[in-house]
């Protein structure tokens, strides 16, 4: 690998990310692959996250700030983050999630071995507030038939990492801020333009038990239903919309009865062999004692 191609700028858009982000943050520096720029965009944060970022920025001169004081939403600083970038490959993070350590070391050599794919995903662990594995997701082996438009994919949006070429001929729409990967991958595809490869790997720590929200939540779906329409899904239509009022009724259900974490948990797989369980949780133990 040249050297040249072994750099990658990493984005993690913030907004009142004060409780996590210096753990975001450490696990970028953290990587075993060390050529990379870290471009950390605020979106109007009224907390502590500012000045966190900004910190990090004073000791580490691959880290740099951006922040105009506008809360623009998630998709408009994804596509400045696709302008902001200096390198070849972009990977992007949420500002509460955690970076596996060999994450982009992984990734990065997957890409430059394959040539035929853009973008490059991976499976999840699921962690709650307090840094602890809860279970995980993940493809049985290299997923890449995306060769139609479908109602779901399997594909997690914040471990993905791509071409810069690709991302600058399919910019996010802001258009739908609780859905713009969903619609991102449609639209790709719809274009014959979506090469990705989603990895069996656990690359990600994901931050879902004790974050789950009602309003995101409903406000997502109602995204999802807009996209549908928009591309046409016809012989979908009908079934989704069914579904989809099914989910909003549950998940006003579960709200009210306290319960909300439950449709979190049912998409998680538990670890089977303590001894992984094990290794996940101790890079998370790692990094945490590193911060504190």
């Amino acid at each position: 690998m040249s050297k040249a191609n072994r750099f990658v700028s990493i984005g993690i858009p913030f907004y009142n990310n004060e409780d996590y982000l210096t753990f975001a943050i450490q696990s970028v520096i953290n990587q075993s692959h060390q050529d990379w720029e870290l471009i950390l965009i605020n979106d109007g944060s009224s907390d502590s996250s500012l000045e966190i970022a900004q910190y990090f920025v004073s000791i580490d001169s691959r880290v740099r700030v951006i922040s105009d004081g506008l809360n623009k939403k998630l998709p408009a600083r994804l596509n400045q983050l696709i302008d902001e970038s200096k390198y070849k490959y972009i990977a992007r993070m949420d500002a509460d999630d955690i970076m596996h350590p060999e994450r982009l070391e992984k990734q990065l050599s997957f890409l430059e071995t394959n040539k035929c794919y853009d973008l490059v995903s991976t499976g999840l662990v699921s962690i709650d507030n307090n840094n602890k594995v809860k279970g995980y997701r993940k493809v049985g082996s290299l997923y890449d038939d995306f060769s139609s438009i479908r109602t779901s994919y399997p594909i997690v949006h914040p471990s993905v990492m791509g071409r810069r070429s690709w991302f600058e001929r399919n910019r996010y729409s802001e258009e739908y801020p609780r859905a713009e990967d969903f619609e991102l991958w449609t639209r790709a595809i719809s274009k014959s333009d979506f090469k990705m490869a989603v990895l069996p790997e656990l690359l990600l720590y994901y931050r879902e038990e004790g974050n789950i929200n009602k309003r995101k939540m409903i406000e997502s779906y109602n995204d999802l239903l807009k996209i549908y329409k928009k591309y046409n899904l016809k012989e979908y239509l009908l079934k989704i919309k069914i579904k989809m009022k099914a989910k909003i009724f549950i998940v006003n259900i579960l709200y009210h009865l306290g319960q909300l974490q439950k449709l979190a948990d049912r998409r998680n797989l538990k670890f089977k062999n303590r001894e992984d369980l094990l290794v996940h949780q101790g890079f998370l133990d790692r990094l945490v004692k590193k911060v504190r």
